[in-house]
């Protein structure tokens, strides 16, 4: 299931979606703090060694699935004449986990927290400082939200007992 939760700042609109419990942050939302074509953007950030490079050992971290040997071959690629790597190009290839790519009106580029916060140094040290903040800034809120829950439950439980149990004077019962 996807919950979806919107940054607001910078003159953007961030998207983070939750999917297994994981967060991915819009790397599209992101990179129109650069240019107004994203995809440009992000195949940029993409064809850096360094990025391969990073993306490679989250993938080893985190994806038994990851293939190895096109990792391998695409990083020996980067960095040469005309070599770019898209995000469909590198989830395919790869069978990688950290980007999730979709075509359509409702679609783009998201990456798990650890990688959108690469790119966002990528783009503006300044900018990953502000996505680090508002993004603590929303999990804050979010785990209000979630103890409050809890309280709530745990109120409603109490109340719910009180009623099922009989009041001794009531009942003219001497406990």
């Amino acid at each position: 299931m996807k919950n979806k939760k919107i940054i607001t700042g910078k003159g953007l609109q961030i998207s983070i979606i939750t999917k297994n419990k994981e967060d991915y942050i819009s790397l599209t939302d992101m990179a129109k703090v650069k240019a107004y074509d994203s995809g440009v953007v992000i195949s940029n950030w993409l064809t850096t060694k360094y990025t391969i490079q990073f993306m490679g050992a989250w993938e080893q971290l985190h994806n038994p699935h990851f293939n190895l040997i096109e990792y391998h071959k695409i990083k020996n690629e980067v960095g040469t004449n005309g070599f770019i790597v898209s995000s469909s190009m590198w989830i395919k290839q790869t069978n990688a986990i950290g980007i999730r790519s979709s075509a359509g009106r409702y679609g783009g580029t998201f990456a798990h927290k650890d990688i959108a916060f690469e790119f966002a140094t990528w783009l503006s040290p300044e900018f990953k400082l502000f996505l680090i903040k508002e993004f603590q800034r929303l999990k804050e809120e979010e785990n209000e939200r979630l103890a409050l829950g809890w309280d709530v439950k745990r109120q409603l439980t109490k109340v719910n007992y009180l009623i099922h149990i009989p009041n001794p004077k009531q009942t003219g019962q001497i406990w």
